[in-house]
Formats: structure tokens, C-alpha cells, sequence
């Protein structure tokens, strides 16, 4: 399968307008940039490759000096000496990357994590080669030490970044490579890249579908669980659609493919989720203002600490200053927010829900209100006619051709099942929420809701029934469970609505609402105080989506509904809102705990340093715990139950 998105190019995930065409690492923030959108291809992670070959050389290069400063010696000293001759890779090529990455915060002022660490280990290194000369204690072993653990805090978060990315590759490793197609007079796999709209292509027991399409010959039943996050497989027969991806279990079938490659839902998803996992929540704003006055305060603060301890020596104000300096190092509040997005966007996808971006995902846990359409949404959307009065089917159905509405289907589909004649209309006219115009066989047709007029003349009526949804009635009930309030807004007439309505105990209905006065209904509610998530499929319904504070489109709706959504329920199944409220709420309850992690790890721990309690090379260990302490509390949301 292929994507729009070119994999070579790469993003950041906590400022992710940089892009580049090749690895690198955030001008602004000074993390490592990752592919905008993940790959099967088995391409390596050069950052962490490079990391990891950092982190061994110097680690081993580490562990003598620590023995050597233990045994001390006034320097020039044969030990103080070596060390210097062991540290001097450690710090100058283990560390290279941060000294590059600290240098260019300072000259962009984007001040960062790697600014300290930068400042860290410089000044320790540059003073102990000074002394070493001179004569004085050496902290060779400090600036080894914290480089060694920095490197492994990235390698660390490196991999555990990749793990983020873990569902977006569970739902490209659903595509098959091959297909099998069925031509003239044989059959022969195909490779998926050539697969085109019209192949006829057959699906064993136990094989991927290759392409979203029509079953046109067999029965059996598709495994749909990582597409939908529905356990149970769903019987397909001739007529019904099939997805890209999914599994088919028993019988086998014959598929006819409509939408291939980039175009298939599944490909959709992965698109969407790529985009969602690089927005930013609102959230963020609070964590970007902190992270913006933090390292010049951390500066300061190391100023005043050097300042404070120069009276007991100059090598213990700096021991401390470079205390403060790493234990300070802000990158746990800098993937507070964007790893836990990360992680929740994925865990939607593998579980029916599309989320298109962060501030939908944030917003969906304030909603108190559901603003639910009726037809499609509540109800299958695939109405029949139930009763005809007068001589007017035939008629309507001509008319009705032209027309993509729910109802118009039914009337045509109720004339061909009659085996009426259907004759060919013109002039037709489409009023959205009013009705269809046409000419016929020389009179003039027009249906609405009042019934079927010819030539300005009541002709008769036709009546129509639209079941509801089998998982409507558990929707409701689990919604109410969570304390919201559900409102319907629909176009039927008041009877029809209220009947269903009460069917279901809906709060709030708004009936015979044309398409327009939709957006009208939901700004109506939002000015009474309420935050409003609207859920639609249909064209009509566009507007309203966009205007809510959430919306929610079915996956079983027209693409306008999709594109106007923030959510996409991938099954068209209700209950999929509740379980978006349940991911939402679980994301920012992550989101609030690593905050509070990373702040509270600050605010503690500078003191600590400051007053000398705390050494650098402590100090870098608890830094790099930190961080991945941030990253490890996101990934719980991989196992949140929904």
C-alpha cells in the first residue's frame, strides 16, 4: 500500500511544522526527527543506530574514569591525566551531538534541553583539563559520566518513540502483497501496487482482502477487528462492501475492487493518524509558555548557585552550578503532551476511531451535550417504502433517479421491485431539505414532504420506514451512563421523530429542521452553555459538523461529513462515541500526570541542586528517569480499555 505522504520525509513530533527530507534532529527543540509517516520497509533508525554506537564506546571509555577518580591524585597526575585522555572522546565525540544541538539554540535562541547539557558538560570538561595543568581537582569523571547517561536517556527514548508509531504499522502490516486476480481464462497473483478499479480478484479462507470493493460471488463471514475494534466477523453476501485489510474467514469469495492503493480506507487511516499523532492539543500552549522562560531561568538560577558557593571554592560553585544545569534539562515537559497524543490517536485507529487531530481528541472530554442525526446515524439509513397512495410511484421514481437521497433510493428500489416502467425525467431540480422537481412524460412532478404533485395537483403519497440501527439503543444508554445529554436533529417530521425519540429516550429533538437551520440548532445549544459534539453522515450535515465543538461522522457517510469532522467513527456504529469519550478522558488524564511529573520533578529537584545536595552525575540520571518515566506513562494508553 502506498500513502500520499513521501516516507522520506521527516517531522518533529513536538514542533512539528519542521519537516526535512532526511534525519536530523529539531532546530527548535533539538529531538530527533521522525519519519512523517511510518513504514514496513525495514528502513533503519539512523538516529538511534548512532546513539547506540555513542552510548557503547562510551560507556566503556566511562567505567575506568570512575575507577581513576576514585583513586584521585593531585593533578598532573598520572590518573588525572589518563582520565583526560579517556574522557576527551567521551565528551568531544560521544557528545558531539548535543554540543552541535546546544550551539545552534543558542545562536537561533531556541533554547533547550541540549543548551544545558551543552553548558553542563562543557564547563566541567573545560575545567578539569584547566586544572589538570594547573593543579586541582578534576571532574573528568562528572562530564564522562553525564555525557554516558544522556546518550543512554536517548537511546532510550528513541526506542520507546518507535514504539508510538507501533499502531500505524500494525495497520500497514494488514495490506497483503499480492492479490489474486481472475482474468479470461486463468487466474495469477498480482502485486498490490497494480491492482486497478475493475479487477475481479478471489479471496480464499484465510487471506487478506486486497482492495476495498463489492462481493460478487460467494458467502462468508470478514474478520473487520482492526479496522472497526469489533471482535465479532460480519457476514458479506453478494452486494455488500468489503474493506482493504481485513480477513476473511470461511467461504470463499469473488470481489470486485472500487477503491485501491492510496484510495482505500485503510490507507485513509493511516494518513489521518499520521496527521493527528503530529497536531497539537491545546494542552500544549501550557507546556510551550513554560518551556519558553524556563532554560533562561535555569540559567540564572545556575548563575546565582555559582555566586552563592565561589566563597567555599570555585570547584564546588561549579560542581553545583552543573547540577542545576542538567537536573533542570526541561525535555520530560516537552513530551508530556505529544506522546501521549501519539499513543491515544494509534490506540483510536486499532479500535474504530478516527481521530483527525489533537484538539478534537482533547475537546471530545469536555462534551456535555450529543447532537445525533437521525437518518444513517441513529437509524440503518436505508429506508423503504412501506405504503403508496394513489398512482404516483412510477412518476416518482423518474424524478427520483437524479437524486442521491436516502428516500430517493427507496422509491426507485420500490418501482423496480414492482416491475413498474420508469420513465426518463427532465429538468430536474433538487432543493436540499425540500423536495425534487422533474418533468415526466410531459407533466410537471414534484415531491416533498406534504406527498407527490402533478401539474401543481396533490397526486398521492408515499410512505416510508427507516429501521433503527441494532446498537442504537446501547449507544443511548451508555452515553446517558456518562452523564451527557442527547439531542436529535433531523429534517423528518415531528410524529416520525418523536416516535423514535421516545423509542430510544432521547433528551432533545429538533425536528423537520431543514439542512441550513442544522448549524442554527447546534449554536442554539452551545449558547446555552453546553459543548457540543454532533454526529452525522450526510451531506447535510456538513455544516453542523464543522460548527460543533466536536463532530463526529460515521464512516458509513459521505467523504463531506468525513473531511467536516474532527472524528470518525470507522463502522458507523454509536457506540463508537462512547468509546471516544472514554479515550479522550484517558488521554488527558495521561497528559495531566506527566505534566505533573515533569514539573514537579522540577521544582523539586533545582533545589536540591542548588543547595548542593545533589551531584551532576546524579543529577543526569534523574534527569534521563525522567524522561523516561513520560514516555513510559504514555504508552500505558496502548492497554486503556475502551
Amino acid at each position: 500500500m502506498t500513502v500520499d505522504e513521501p516516507p522520506a520525509e521527516y517531522t518533529c513530533p513536538m514542533d512539528p511544522e519542521i519537516v526535512r527530507d532526511a534525519p536530523g534532529f529539531c532546530p527548535i527543540c533539538g529531538m530527533a526527527l521522525e519519519p512523517r509517516t511510518p513504514t514496513l520497509e525495514g528502513i533503519p533508525n539512523k538516529e538511534l543506530i548512532a546513539m547506540r554506537r555513542r552510548l557503547v564506546v562510551s560507556a566503556i571509555l566511562t567505567a575506568p574514569i570512575l575507577v581513576l577518580g576514585m583513586l584521585g591524585g593531585a593533578p598532573p597526575s598520572s590518573a588525572a591525566i589518563i582520565q583526560l585522555i579517556l574522557a576527551t572522546p567521551v565528551v568531544l565525540w560521544g557528545g558531539w551531538p548535543f554540543f552541535v544541538r546546544g550551539w545552534i539554540s543558542i545562536v537561533t535562541w531556541h533554547l533547550n534541553m541540549f543548551t544545558l547539557i551543552a553548558m553542563g558538560t562543557a564547563t566541567a570538561y573545560v575545567y578539569s583539563v584547566v586544572t589538570t595543568i594547573l593543579g586541582g581537582p578534576v571532574y573528568f569523571e562528572a562530564a564522562a559520566v553525564i555525557t554516558t547517561l544522556v546518550l543512554l536517556g536517548q537511546v532510550l527514548e528513541l526506542r520507546a518513540r518507535e514504539q508510538t508509531s507501533g499502531a500505524i504499522k500494525s495497520l500497514l502490516a494488514l495490506t497483503p502483497k499480492t492479490a489474486r486476480v481472475i482474468l479470461i481464462d486463468n487466474e495469477v497473483d498480482v502485486p498490490i501496487d497494480q491492482i486497478r478499479p475493475g479487477f475481479l480478484i478471489r479471496v480464499r479462507p484465510g487471506e487478506r482482502i486486497a482492495a476495498d470493493g463489492e462481493v460478487v460471488e460467494g458467502t462468508t463471514f470478514i474478520d473487520e477487528s482492526m479496522i472497526t475494534g469489533e471482535p465479532m466477523p460480519v457476514e458479506k453476501t453478494v452486494g455488500t462492501k468489503v474493506t482493504a485489510g481485513t480477513v476473511n474467514s470461511t467461504g470463499a469469495i469473488v470481489i470486485e475492487a472500487q477503491r485501491v492503493g492510496s484510495d482505500t480506507l485503510l490507507a485513509h487511516i493511516v494518513r489521518t493518524v499520521a496527521e493527528a499523532q503530529r497536531s497539537r492539543a491545546p494542552i500544549q500552549k501550557l507546556a510551550d509558555v513554560v518551556a519558553a522562560w524556563f532554560v533562561p531561568i535555569v540559567i540564572a538560577i545556575a548563575l546565582i548557585t555559582f555566586a552563592a558557593w565561589i566563597h567555599f571554592g570555585v570547584a564546588q560553585a561549579i560542581v553545583n552550578a552543573v547540577a542545576v544545569l542538567i537536573i533542570a534539562c526541561p525535555c520530560a515537559i516537552g513530551l508530556a503532551t505529544p506522546m501521549s497524543v501519539m499513543v491515544a490517536t494509534g490506540k483510536g485507529a486499532t479500535a474504530g476511531i478516527l481521530i483527525k487531530n489533537a484538539e478534537a481528541l482533547q475537546a471530545m472530554a469536555d462534551v456535555d451535550t450529543i447532537a445525533i442525526d437521525k437518518t444513517g446515524t441513529l437509524t440503518e439509513g436505508k429506508p423503504r417504502v412501506t405504503a403508496v397512495e394513489g398512482e404516483v410511484l412510477a412518476l416518482a421514481a423518474a424524478v427520483e433517479r437524479a437524486s442521491e437521497h436516502p428516500l430517493a433510493s427507496a422509491v426507485v428500489a420500490e418501482a423496480e421491485r414492482r416491475g413498474l416502467t420508469i420513465g426518463k425525467a427532465t429538468d430536474v431540480e433538487i432543493e436540499p431539505g425540500e423536495g425534487v422537481t422533474g418533468t415526466v412524460d410531459g407533466h410537471h412532478v414534484a415531491i416533498n414532504r406534504r406527498g407527490v404533485f402533478i401539474d401543481s395537483k396533490p397526486a398521492g403519497r408515499i410512505t416510508f420506514a427507516d429501521p433503527i440501527k441494532s446498537t442504537t439503543p446501547e449507544a443511548i444508554r451508555q452515553l446517558h451512563a456518562k452523564g451527557l445529554t442527547v439531542a436529535m436533529i433531523t429534517g423528518d417530521s415531528r410524529a416520525n421523530a418523536e416516535s423514535v425519540a421516545k423509542q430510544l429516550g432521547i433528551d432533545r429533538v429538533a425536528a423537520e429542521v431543514l439542512p441550513a437551520e442544522k448549524v442554527a440548532v447546534v449554536e442554539k445549544l452551545q449558547k446555552e452553555g453546553h459543548r457540543v459534539a454532533m454526529a452525522g453522515d450526510g451531506i447535510n450535515d456538513a455544516p453542523a459538523l464543522a460548527r460543533a465543538d466536536v463532530g463526529i461522522a460515521m464512516g458509513t457517510g459521505t467523504d463531506v461529513a468525513i473531511e467536516s469532522a474532527g472524528i470518525t467513527l470507522v463502522k458507523g456504529d454509536l457506540r463508537g462515541i462512547v468509546r471516544a469519550r472514554n479515550l479522550s478522558e484517558a488521554t488527558m488524564r495521561n497528559i495531566k500526570q506527566n505534566l505533573f511529573f515533569a514539573f514537579m520533578y522540577n521544582i523539586a529537584a533545582i533545589p536540591l541542586a542548588g543547595f548542593g545536595w545533589l551531584s551532576p552525575m546524579i543529577a543526569s540520571a534523574a534527569m534521563t528517569f525522567s524522561s523516561v518515566t513520560v514516555i513510559g506513562n504514555a504508552l500505558r494508553l496502548r492497554r486503556v480499555r475502551l
